[in-house]
């Protein structure tokens, strides 16, 4: 399983033109311009500037991210698991959706490694600050912690659960 490292994703001004000739202009989110470059292809117009869009520009201000984000992303993706749409998707409509610039970032960059081939749970494990911190705060268990009462229960072995969970 491919393992992918956090991939940021910008946003990109683009100017090119379609079929007829026409100038259009946009912008993008991608995580490279040669990314955006086939994306205007497929879409039939022929790339002739793309530029990544400084962070001044944007006007996309960092905001810190707090519980209740992480509540409501948790929330709004269990209640699209529920309703059948796919995770990427969902991570897709969340994210594109959120009004924190910080929380949407995470979102795209979490879809980008389960896109990538990574598990939710690894993906989610590579923001610790944001989700299992927050699931301390809240008492709920890490696998080891919830391993060793099952070892006090007579469930497991100490040896599975240092197997299991080993770093």
């Amino acid at each position: 399983m491919a393992q992918a490292a956090a991939i940021k994703q910008s946003t990109f001004t683009w100017e090119g033109t379609d079929k007829k000739g026409k100038k259009l202009k946009g912008e993008t989110r991608a995580n490279n311009p040669s990314i955006v470059k086939a994306e205007l292809r497929r879409q039939g117009i022929a790339p002739l500037k793309v530029r990544k869009k400084s962070a001044l520009a944007s006007g996309a201000k960092k905001k810190k991210i707090v519980p209740k984000d992480i509540a409501i992303f948790m929330r709004q993706l269990s209640t699209m698991m529920a309703a059948g749409v796919p995770l990427v998707q969902s991570f897709e409509i969340i994210g594109r959706g959120h009004e924190n610039p910080s929380m949407q970032e995470l979102i795209l960059t979490i879809k980008a490694d389960v896109e990538s081939g990574g598990t939710l749970s690894d993906s989610l494990a590579k923001h610790p600050v944001h989700f299992a911190d927050q699931a301390k705060k809240e008492g709920i268990p890490d696998l080891r912690e919830s391993g060793l009462k099952k070892v006090k229960a007579g469930v497991t072995s100490l040896d599975e659960i240092n197997r299991v969970t080993k770093d």
